[in-house]
């Protein structure tokens, strides 16, 4: 999976995980990184290696692999340290995912399928199609459900296609409690978490409506007086797009190292190719991230300046 796996990352890694353990497979699975609290109650996540933490392990697994399903990501440099050690293995890489532009010469068979919801649709897609849908156990289908409930906003996005309410029917069908998963997600946090997110949407929100859009940005001063943990900040950039009239949403976020960012938009605004061409990131057309190794006040600078000469687009919205 990705660096900083969500919902969708974990979910179908998991998913897949318990299906191909019922083959007699030795599975293992591997983060680049550790996770947020919100998914640690996916049945399996306590076997799942961080390969910052177990890093000398990790790279023998991998080294040692038949097969390396790369799920949720379509560039090897989404997996942080992990990118040299999945670039020299041995075994052959299969991609499901379904972000735009994937580096295909890297993998040897695999699905980038834009028109997915998420990497969770697909990995059920793959169960169903291989004629093994019995296999869909409880275990994988709360993982899956997680996924896919997630990356659409909760059924909320336009990714939400007839196909997803079948498969979450489905699901329903086999036995699946969908209110505790809800609950595990959604409903775990600190009341530190609360009250930075308030801090948040006070003082560090800027809405410029001649271009129907509104920025967060999050110095790390903040992180560190509300205790902010892995997982914590997800979601946040949503928040301004429930203001009438904003179209396109992003929030800066300094972690020390870097400044991450995270994009989204309503309707015709790709930022996709807007994190790719001024935030080395990339994701999908509503839905995007990035990255800059310049200063907070760099990257809000460079923001602004990007969003004036999308002017054009910003600006002529149809209310």
């Amino acid at each position: 999976m990705h660096q900083k796996p969500d919902g969708d990352a974990m979910g179908s890694t998991l998913g897949l995980y318990h299906f191909l353990s019922q083959f007699g497979h030795e599975v293992k699975v591997i983060s680049p990184t550790n996770w947020a609290s919100f998914i640690g109650w996916m049945p399996g996540v306590n076997t799942v290696l961080d390969y910052e933490r177990q890093t000398e392990a990790a790279n023998e697994l991998i080294k040692n692999a038949d097969w390396i399903f790369c799920l949720d990501f379509n560039t090897l440099s989404r997996t942080k340290k992990m990118e040299d050690v999945l670039n020299e293995a041995g075994g052959e890489r299969i991609l499901i995912d379904h972000h735009q532009e994937p580096q295909k010469e890297k993998f040897a068979y695999g699905i980038s399928d834009t028109s997915k919801s998420s990497t969770c649709e697909m990995v059920y897609d793959f169960i169903v199609n291989s004629g093994h849908a019995q296999k869909i156990t409880n275990e994988v289908a709360q993982c899956l459900y997680a996924g896919v409930m997630t990356d659409t906003g909760s059924f909320r996005f336009p990714s939400t296609t007839a196909s997803v309410h079948r498969m979450v029917a489905h699901l329903k069908e086999l036995g699946l409690i969908h209110s505790p998963i809800h609950e595990a997600l959604f409903d775990n946090g600190s009341e530190a978490r609360l009250r930075f997110i308030g801090n948040v949407l006070l003082n560090r929100m800027e809405v410029f409506y001649e271009y129907n859009t509104a920025l967060i940005s999050i110095p790390q001063q903040d992180l560190i007086k509300f205790d902010i943990k892995t997982g914590d900040t997800e979601g946040l950039v949503n928040y301004p797009l429930s203001i009438e009239g904003i179209k396109f949403a992003a929030i800066i976020i300094d972690r020390g190292e870097e400044r991450k960012c995270s994009f989204r938009s309503k309707g015709q605004f790709d930022v996709n190719t807007f994190a790719r061409t001024y935030f080395n990131g990339g994701g999908h057309y509503n839905a995007a991230g990035g990255a800059t190794y310049d200063s907070l006040e760099k990257a809000v600078d460079d923001f602004k300046t990007a969003m004036m000469e999308h002017k054009k687009e910003l600006s002529t919205y149809t209310f």
